[in-house]
């Protein structure tokens, strides 16, 4: 049982109310279902996100494989990424070290040094192994 899904978000570790004898995080949530799913620390480790409802703000666009500073919460430092655009007009980030806590419904903003390029809202994300 817990409160539904609007009260939690990706990597939340506390007020979770659940004792499971190690530290729990949330790692997924899943709105249809009102499912809000636990793990462990390591389960929130990703290393390619899906961004869509993209803003340009320094370029029209971008070419594949683009380098940058993505940041995925307010006072992240940001990770260095390849940015990949998608046939409809989203953009794939895929980051050289693996993040923790993609929180899709969050913003992503890619940066050029100290200048915004653009940014959008998180879909999801997700480890791929090389």
């Amino acid at each position: 049982q817990h409160k539904g899904y609007p009260f939690y978000t990706v990597g939340q570790r506390k007020g979770l109310d659940i004792a499971l004898g190690k530290p729990a995080y949330v790692t997924a949530i899943d709105p249809t279902n009102n499912t809000v799913v636990l793990g462990d620390e390591s389960d929130l480790e990703q290393n390619d996100m899906m961004v869509a409802k993209i803003n340009w703000i320094k370029y029209d666009g971008i070419s594949d494989g683009m380098e940058a500073i993505t940041r995925i919460r307010y006072k992240d430092r940001g990770a260095l990424s390849n940015l990949y655009n998608e046939p409809d007009g989203r953009i794939r980030a895929r980051f050289y070290e693996n993040v923790k806590s993609i929180a899709p419904g969050q913003s992503a903003v890619f940066y050029e040094g100290n200048d915004v390029i653009g940014g959008g809202n998180i879909l999801r994300g997700e480890l791929i192994l090389s």
